[in-house]
This record gives C-alpha cells, sequence and structure tokens, in this order.
C-alpha cells in the first residue's frame, strides 16, 4: 500500500470556468434502490449529490444519445458503463474521442482491453502475474472441450460481465456447454475457468501527481469459501447476510506479495485515473491469483473504494475531487 498522501483540489476558478457532463444512467434518478440495478442507483445518485456539492458547473445526462453530437462541455465524466450491449463500456470513451472532448478514465482501447477478461489474464500471464487457467468461447466459433481446463467445479460467465451478472457453475462438459450457450444467447461472449475457493482481495488504485497511488486493500471475507456470489448480492437485491462481508485487509504474509503483482498489472493500463484490481487468495492452500481488473469502476462509499478511502482518512467527496482533480491536470485543463 502507498503511504498516506494529500487528497487534490479543484481551484474555484476552474471551477466556474469548466462545464462538465456527469453521465449516468442514474445520473437524474431521485433516490432509493432501482428494481433491476438496486444500489448502482445509489451510487449514481450520491456521486451526482458530491459534485453539485463541489460547486462545479454540471450538466447531467442519462443516454448515450447526448453524446451522438457534439455537446456543449469542455470534460466527461462518464459512468454510464452498462449499456445492455456487448464491449458498452467503451461507447462514451469513443465518443468523446470522436468529438476531443478530454473524458475521466482510460482510452477507448484501454477500457477494451481491461474489459475483456481473456485479454488482462493473457497480459498478467505475460508478465509473470499468476491467474487460473481459462478457455475463452467467442459468440459464433466453436465450443469445444478441446483446450477447456476442465476441473471439479467449473465457473462460466460473460467476458466482459460486471457485478457478477450472468455469472453460473457447472460440475461437468455438458453443464458448461449450456452455460456458455445461454451467454452466447444473450449476444455476449464467454469465458470459463476452475472454481478458487478462497475469498477475494480487492485492491483499489488511483493517480496522484502522475503517479499510481495504491490505496487500502479490502477483503471479502466469506463464510463459505466455496461460495459463489452472485449479481443480485453484489446490487443488495436479495440478502446476502452472514454470506459475506467487506473487510479491511493487511495481512502481513500476502499484502506485500498481492501489492507489487498490482504495481506490474498497473503498468499495463496508465493512465486510467482509478482502477480495482481483484485477486482470489486461499490463504491455506498459500496460493494467489489474479481474478480481473475493473477500470472505471465502482466508486460508491458502501463499496471498496469508499470503505478504503475512509481508512486512508478521506472523504467521500476527497476522494471523488482527487479522482477528477487528478484528470482534469493531466488534459491540461487545470
Amino acid at each position: 500500500m502507498s503511504a498516506f498522501v494529500q487528497p487534490l483540489k479543484i481551484p474555484d476558478e476552474a471551477k466556474h470556468r469548466l462545464r462538465i457532463l456527469f453521465i449516468a444512467k442514474h445520473a437524474k434518478w431521485a433516490g432509493g434502490l432501482h428494481p433491476e440495478d438496486g444500489n448502482h442507483a445509489l451510487y449514481h445518485v450520491e456521486v451526482r449529490e458530491i459534485l453539485e456539492g463541489l460547486g462545479l458547473n454540471l450538466v447531467l445526462e442519462d443516454r448515450y444519445e447526448a453524446l451522438f453530437d457534439r455537446p456543449d462541455v469542455d470534460f466527461v465524466f462518464p459512468l454510464l458503463n452498462r449499456g445492455g450491449f456487448l464491449n458498452s463500456e467503451m461507447m462514451l470513451p469513443l465518443l468523446c474521442t470522436r468529438h476531443g472532448i478530454p473524458f475521466l478514465g482510460a482510452s477507448p482501447i484501454l477500457r477494451g482491453l481491461s474489459d475483456d477478461k481473456h485479454l488482462t489474464k493473457l497480459e498478467a500471464a505475460a508478465r509473470g502475474v499468476p491467474t487460473s487457467p481459462w478457455a475463452i468461447y467467442r459468440r459464433g466459433a466453436p465450443v469445444r472441450e478441446a483446450g477447456c481446463p476442465m476441473a471439479e467445479r467449473m465457473v462460466i460467465k460473460p467476458n466482459a460481465s460486471s457485478a457478477s451478472w450472468g455469472v453460473s457453475d457447472a460440475f461437468d462438459w455438458k453443464g458448461v456447454a449450456d452455460a456458455v450457450a445461454g451467454i452466447h444467447d444473450q449476444g455476449h461472449d464467454a469465458i470459463v475457468e476452475p472454481f478458487l475457493n478462497g475469498s477475494d482481495v480487492e485492491v483499489p488504485v488511483i493517480t496522484v501527481g502522475g503517479k499510481p497511488v495504491v490505496m487500502p486493500m479490502m477483503l471479502f471475507e466469506q463464510a463459505d469459501p466455496s461460495h459463489l456470489r452472485t449479481y443480485y448480492e453484489k446490487r443488495d437485491l436479495v440478502d446476502r447476510a452472514q454470506k459475506y462481508q467487506l473487510v479491511p485487509f493487511a495481512d502481513a504474509r500476502w499484502q506485500p506479495e498481492i501489492d507489487a503483482l498490482t504495481l506490474k498489472l498497473v503498468e499495463i493500463f496508465r493512465p486510467f485515473d482509478y482502477g480495482r484490481f481483484e485477486f482470489r487468495l486461499d490463504a491455506e492452500a498459500g496460493e494467489v491469483r489474479m481474478l480481473e481488473v475493473n477500470l472505471n469502476c465502482n466508486l460508491w462509499s458502501q463499496k471498496v473504494y469508499g470503505r478504503s478511502a475512509a481508512l486512508f482518512g478521506w472523504s467521500q467527496a476527497e476522494l471523488i475531487e482527487t479522482i477528477l482533480a487528478e484528470s482534469l491536470a493531466r488534459h491540461g485543463l487545470i
């Protein structure tokens, strides 16, 4: 973990000079859980209220169409990541790039690299970062057992899913093939890998002064290390009590090793403003494996970033302002 750093501030003159577009699916949501997206709506409302509280010259939009023609803005804060179609995470960065508008987060090609779990695993393996074996089944390509690293229990998920959407498990090849077919039917590629016992270590990384800062790590501590977390649990749409809890992670044995692995991965995606690097730790077996990388991930105060910021001594508003200020500086706007 990096040493404590001071949060950044956006100069008052820049708050008045810059017209900033905040675009998110629930940017205009009144409040409460969304029937499909659950706490994701609360997250978007929280970020909107923080940006408003900072006194920014703010424009709110909740649809991609707002960027089909060039809007009268100087900078875009994009949180419209889950568009309901394959590789939707690249849409807003591409639209901003088309208009030459600076935006928060990584470039379209880096967003695509991180959101494609298969490509991220290839990058990790090339740098000696341990990851579980896997097979990728692109939609429209053959689905064959040869090359699939079959184990007693397999996990099947959309190759570009977020918040465990579409994740399932299977115990034989027929179950794997059926799950892959179901994901293909929904218009997505599928990735398959053996289930890993243990708990997830979440490593949030931001950039301050052009340098990556590894914030305090968090652990999704599972009562049952064999439990497969679902989308509905992550979005608070079902009761997840007693299944897992988010706790600080500062294990003297594993924290330095995970920190070093994270910094290897960071270099692949710079500049990215903020991202969460995920590892599966099986302390009993003495193994850690990289799971995936999430750029432009969830910043909600009740999730990894918010809890980590509190451990860092930052308020949620200081976290959001620091990430935004760093990006504005990187683009030469302040």
